[in-house]
């Protein structure tokens, strides 16, 4: 049980940390990023991480431990993946690289602001109708066959919102925040459920979510080239989801006292067993897609364009 002296340092600590990432964001908002800069951003937020949840088994349990680098690995490839499309959609409105900074930096303050709404809401629904991880378990099986469809698909075009803002004369930062604050509740449907799906821990399923957050912005300015790389990481990310659908449903079935189906024992996944398979799942993507992608001649056309 977290105690809310723990709680509490833990949010004025990871605050305070974002304060300052945001306030040099906001200060340097005109000039370009450098590699360098992020990288060591990205690098201090990682390790910071891993510091946080080796040390979460020392003062909470070794099962917060566990949960927190599931669901942190979990959030953390999700908001990767959706920084390919905050590629295309900064790309394709011809967004400013001395305004990129900006619209970054106010679209994750929107996205950790979303989060928690979602979190406060999905912990009181699941606290009071166990039923519910059976739509939480369909809509990411769901969601993982529409990803696996439209993997080879450009997967941002620009929507009625931005058409109408843009007939009434908005500009392109406008347009871009607008862009990145609605994709944003999209991932959120997504992200939720799926941490849902490896604890119920408050606790653990915010620190995750902040933890996958922090460092997102960083990462856009090196992630163009990795991500022509990274060719299979959506199909990848579509069989993390679909695994944590499954599992959703099954712990759905057990809870409400279904303990078998056609005369089968309905398994329990341990956490141990989906940690291991959304770890192995995301080193086997990445190895084979940098294998396939070290032949030139093989068409990436996705993501170049994200770099047009």
């Amino acid at each position: 049980m977290i105690t809310p002296f723990a709680w509490a340092i833990t949010l004025i600590g990871l605050s305070l940390f974002l304060a300052l990432d945001f306030f040099i964001a906001y200060k340097d908002r005109h000039k370009p990023t450098t590699l360098k800069k992020a990288t060591s951003w990205v690098f201090i937020y990682i390790a910071l991480a891993i510091s946080f949840g080796t040390y979460l088994g020392v003062w909470a349990t070794e099962q917060a431990r566990t949960e927190f680098f599931a669901g942190w690995i979990t959030e953390y490839s999700l908001s990767f993946d959706n920084l390919f499309i905050f590629i295309l959609i900064l790309a394709r409105l011809k967004v400013a690289k001395e305004r990129e900074e900006l619209v970054l930096l106010i679209g994750i303050v929107s996205s950790l602001f979303l989060r928690g709404v979602f979190i406060a809401a999905g912990s009181a629904i699941v606290n009071r109708f166990e039923w519910i991880f059976f739509l939480f378990g369909l809509f990411l099986i769901y969601t993982a066959i529409q990803l696996f469809r439209e993997s080879e698909e450009d997967e941002w075009k620009e929507g009625r919102a931005l058409t109408f803002l843009r007939r009434r004369g908005a500009s392109v930062f406008l347009l871009a925040l607008t862009a990145i604050s609605l994709t944003n509740v999209l991932f959120a449907f997504d992200s939720i459920p799926a941490i849902f799906g490896l604890t119920k821990n408050p606790y653990v399923i915010v620190t995750a979510n902040i933890f996958a957050l922090m460092g997102l912005r960083q990462l856009y300015f090196i992630i163009g080239g990795l991500m022509s790389r990274l060719i299979y990481l959506t199909e990848g990310l579509s069989l993390i989801l679909a695994f944590i659908g499954v599992k959703l449903i099954f712990e759905a079935m057990i809870s409400t006292h279904h303990t078998h189906f056609l005369g089968v024992k309905v398994p329990v996944i341990s956490l141990g067993v989906s940690l291991g398979f959304i770890i192995g799942t995301l080193a086997l993507t990445a190895v084979i897609s940098l294998i396939k992608s070290k032949d030139g001649s093989d068409a990436l056309p996705n993501h170049e364009k994200a770099g047009e």
